[in-house]
């Protein structure tokens, strides 16, 4: 569409339209592909009796905690809070690409299934 535009702007004359409608065409397209890129990322929690593990992707990066050891935390920071996974020192941030309420319903999710996990009763 904006080609066409450019087109019928060049036929009357404004001869600069062509450039400026490819270089729009290109910067939307960097666009469209770094979202489509940023919308692969994701993380896969699997909680076992004994760990609480985290694959990252697209990358594979596994990261494990003990899952009786393991906290869950919504620390404030940067205009909003962040999902922490804490233990032994090692902290890990999981869910930042998710929206704010969504990152809380995770966290009482997370907290429900560790504890039962450890064999704990619900809170």
């Amino acid at each position: 569409m904006a080609l066409t535009t450019a087109g019928l702007g060049a036929w009357q004359g404004n001869v600069f339209a062509p450039v400026f409608a490819l270089v729009e065409c290109f910067l939307v397209a960097f666009a469209l592909g770094a979202a489509w890129r940023a919308g692969g990322r994701g993380e896969r929690l699997v909680i076992g009796p004994d760990t609480l593990e985290v694959r990252t992707l697209p990358g594979h990066r596994t990261r494990r905690f003990q899952s009786h050891w393991v906290r869950v935390m919504l620390a404030p920071g940067n205009g909003r809070h962040r999902l922490l996974l804490t233990s032994h020192g090692n902290e890990l941030e999981i869910g930042a690409f998710l929206g704010e309420e969504e990152r809380v319903e995770l966290s009482k999710k997370l907290m429900v299934l560790l504890a039962d996990a450890k064999g704990q009763t619900r809170r």
